[in-house]
């Protein structure tokens, strides 16, 4: 009988609002899920706060949240977890900005010119790294550097750089004249502007014009931040954990925080990942060692994006039955306690399309204490029928651990 071992299963904007076409009902409630429903006969249901009065509800803040970390103390931006998770070694002095490479049209003057495509296409990440490291070669000094990422978005590193900017994302401005949105900043403007000279007739873009594809013509400099305060997980709670992602943002915040970061052949971010790979990969990493697994999955908030309804409750029953059920399996046939945290990080709703700050439900179960819920199943509303609410999600971690 080994310690007890923690996971959290998070269901990237997993929770809803009641669907008209589903009768009134939500995609959680929608979803077969035995394996969850399971737990919530035998678990504690509650409604938490993920995202702070004030924050954006973006996955970043209320992964941390999730995590255990007050984004109120440490969040500093997106940009510093995304350079974390592409290797970057970041020192605290150090700005990181995303550098994204985009289609600008062609007009002589920069402020002229519109923003045709803030993703240059979906230029490939092969095509992308030629392009930075043609930006890096001209510009580089011993402030400031460039470093490849995948597809369009790339990393500038400003050592002792400036922050609070007020830069525009370049998917903002699609279509629009960048004349009023271009960075006060001279060093960034002329980054910029000196950009669309090193790369408009780079061969990558010569032979993406020959085949009738959008140019990464200049680069955009925006969403600077320091590296994140976040503490290292082990020394803040005590135990060992891996984090198993598909997505940048979530390895970032497990490379911050010490955590081991394991990656799954086939995961994706979006309804095709590989749900087997993710349980598979948890189970091993808990019966070797590990204390806690942190288990995100981004599709049922790719879908609410796309406000695909049927992929949303799709995506919702492969977690139960892909991750969930043999996850579990695997831990009781090996005689392992474990103590089990499902929740979404905020609300994905499919008729908006986009996050909200709402409360999300969340099931503990621990196998060892279980409780009569008196609830059938894991959804909004039983959620929000015990009554149970936690105002600051990043608590919910204490909770888990029993730290408190």
């Amino acid at each position: 009988m080994g310690q007890m071992k923690y996971i959290v299963m998070l269901g990237d904007g997993m929770a809803d609002y009641p669907i008209e076409a589903l009768g009134g009902k939500t995609p959680l409630e929608m979803a077969k899920k035995p394996n969850i429903d399971r737990l919530a006969r035998g678990g504690e249901l509650g409604m938490v706060k993920t995202v702070p009065d004030g924050m954006k509800p973006g996955s970043d803040v209320a992964n941390l949240s999730a995590m255990g970390y007050n984004p109120q103390e440490c969040y500093t931006g997106r940009s510093p977890l995304e350079a974390v998770s592409i290797g970057i070694e970041m020192s605290d002095t150090d700005v990181a900005f995303r550098c994204n490479l985009v289609t600008l049209s062609d007009e002589p003057e920069y402020a002229d010119k519109t923003m045709v495509d803030y993703s240059s296409g979906e230029i490939t990440t092969a095509e992308a790294a030629e392009l930075i490291r043609a930006v890096d070669a001209a510009f580089r000094t011993d402030e400031i550097l460039f470093y490849p990422g995948i597809s369009y978005r790339h990393c500038m590193i400003w050592h002792e750089g400036p922050v609070g900017l007020e830069l525009t994302p370049p998917h903002d401005i699609s279509d629009r004249k960048v004349a009023e949105y271009l960075p006060k900043n001279p060093v960034i403007l002329d980054l910029m502007k000196r950009s669309y000279e090193v790369l408009k007739d780079h061969p990558v873009n010569q032979a993406r014009v020959a085949r009738g594809l959008n140019p990464a013509n200049s680069i955009w400099l925006w969403g600077e931040g320091t590296r994140p305060g976040v503490s290292l997980f082990e020394e803040t709670y005590g135990v060992k954990g891996s984090v198993i992602s598909a997505v940048d943002l979530i390895k970032g915040i497990g490379i911050c925080a010490g955590m081991k970061v394991i990656e799954v052949e086939g995961a994706t971010g979006n309804i095709d990942t590989n749900f087997k790979g993710k349980g598979e990969a948890a189970l091993k990493t808990l019966l070797d060692g590990q204390d806690l697994v942190y288990i995100h999955v981004e599709a049922p908030d790719e879908c609410g994006h796309h406000g695909d309804l049927e992929g949303k409750i799709r995506s919702i029953e492969l977690i139960d039955e892909q991750i969930v059920g043999p996850l579990l399996a695997g831990l009781e046939e090996a005689g392992e306690e474990y103590s089990i945290l499902v929740m979404p990080d905020h609300p994905t709703p499919i008729a908006i399309k986009t996050h909200v700050s709402d409360p999300i439900p969340y099931l503990l179960y621990r196998s060892n204490a279980p409780v009569e819920s008196g609830v059938e199943t894991y959804t909004e509303k039983t959620g929000a029928s015990t009554g149970r609410y936690l105002a600051q999600g990043f608590e919910l971690m204490s909770h888990l651990l029993n730290n408190r």
